[in-house]
């Protein structure tokens, strides 16, 4: 079972979202007394297997499943309501009654950051980040133009409508002159988003101040990021990245909540890769191949429900997501999915111009032209449920030396071992 040990656990996505954060992150949660989200919004989905029952969420922490926490959105989260109050509604619908809490200061996404999302993505061309066309990116910028419209403001008549006003002007002059067509009604967007604010008001709070004192009082408290370290804003391969932070460094700014008391970062890696949405992708499998790994492992967003792109492991990476959250160890994921391969490449470095690099290039022509540095490793047989209930040591020999291989190339330990969808599917070291 986790250890408790630390107060303060940090799980995030060490490759490009999609690597099985959702069940890493269920396994924590029964234990913790807040689940929180820092940033994003429901562009980005997540999976989670409880006794038999598959549960697909958005927007609220997978820690909604258990009786005891409390679920956070945070404010570094931009909120859709209405998509919101759908995956309340979804959840109530399955048993679940959400204990929930939702940042005061969270932004919110209105249909015209839908609209600008449609124009923007078309504007961008080749260039595009292969949007979700959740309006996520349009929102972030509504708030760095500080006329953004937050959780609070739907639940005040008076400040919504002032602030509508002038977002709604500047949003439909921006649409149209990117030569957009979209039929808006601010009238009708202002009733609408009155009346989420009055369903969501019994949830809103100021959740910084609820989460310092829950530290205060020696709470467990779980973050739970989306996506991963290649569409971090900053750190991602931009433009081809999401338009937030998806690093551990973000949670400050991202709840209110100090990092001097987070001590357990981990960083989830998918034993092989898989991307949804456009970008240079250097160990990318075409053809069959590609097919195989793909269908095995139900590569298909969650979110979207569009293929992934799939490729062999990128420790290059990975070696980023390390040094860039800080983590203290790594939870490797699909490993069953690997079964049956008779050996399997895993990318150390990359040859760009014939120099060979293992750190992520900032130059996207670089990127671009980067050819993987492989290293072959031979592969394994079935993985049976005897060796997950016996331990590290029962694994396939081959396996446990694609562990150590992938631990020394970045410097960090696995700790945790994934080898199915089932919270027992996993071995702790």
């Amino acid at each position: 079972m986790p250890n408790k040990s630390s107060k303060i656990t940090v799980i995030v996505g060490a490759q490009w979202g999609d690597e099985g954060k959702g069940k890493i992150t269920d396994f924590f949660a029964g234990e913790a007394d807040f689940v929180v989200r820092f940033h994003g919004g429901n562009n980005a989905g997540h999976t989670v297997i409880v006794n038999d029952n598959t549960f697909k969420l958005h927007l609220i922490p997978s820690g909604v499943l258990y009786d005891h926490p409390v679920s956070v959105i945070g404010n570094g989260v931009v909120v859709d309501p209405a998509a919101l109050i759908k995956e309340i509604n979804y959840l109530r619908d399955k048993g679940v009654e959400p204990k929930l809490k939702i940042s005061d200061r969270a932004h919110v996404i209105l249909p015209y950051h839908i609209e600008m999302d449609v124009a923007l993505t078309k504007h961008q061309g080749k260039l595009a980040a292969g949007s979700t066309k959740r309006g996520i990116a349009p929102v972030y910028g509504d708030k760095m133009f500080r006329h953004g419209i937050r959780m609070v403001d739907i639940t005040e008549p008076s400040v919504f409508k002032e602030k509508l006003d002038k977002a709604f002007s500047f949003n439909q002059t921006l649409i149209n002159a990117f030569g957009h067509s979209a039929s808006l009604e601010k009238e009708k967007i202002y009733g609408e988003y009155i009346g989420y604010g009055k369903t969501l008001a019994p949830y809103i709070s100021d959740v910084s101040v609820d989460l310092f004192n829950a530290h205060k009082r020696g709470s467990s408290i779980l973050f739970e990021g989306a996506q991963g370290i290649s569409l971090d804003v900053d750190h991602g391969v931009y433009p081809h990245t999401t338009s937030s932070n998806t690093v551990a460094g973000h949670i400050a700014a991202g709840t209110g909540v100090s990092f001097r008391g987070i001590h357990r970062i981990i960083g989830v890696t998918k034993a092989y890769l898989s991307r949804v949405g456009q970008s240079p992708l250097p160990t990318e499998l075409e053809g069959n191949e590609a097919e195989t790994l793909r269908d095995k492992g139900g590569e298909y967003g969650t979110t979207t429900g569009r293929p992934r792109r799939v490729g062999w492991l990128d420790l290059v990476q990975v070696r980023q997501a390390v040094r860039t959250n800080g983590l203290t160890e790594i939870a490797l994921t699909k490993l069953d999915i690997l079964s049956g391969f008779s050996t399997l490449p895993v990318c150390r470095a990359y040859n760009i111009g014939g120099k060979e690099i293992i750190e992520m290039p900032a130059s996207l022509s670089q990127f671009r032209n980067a050819s993987p540095v492989y290293d072959t490793l031979e592969g394994w047989g079935k993985l049976t449920p005897d060796m997950i209930e016996n331990g590290f040591s029962a694994l396939p020999k081959t396996l446990r030396q694609y562990i150590k291989y992938i631990e020394e190339q970045v410097e960090c330990p696995i700790t945790i071992i994934s080898m199915g969808p089932q919270r027992h599917e996993t071995i702790i070291r």
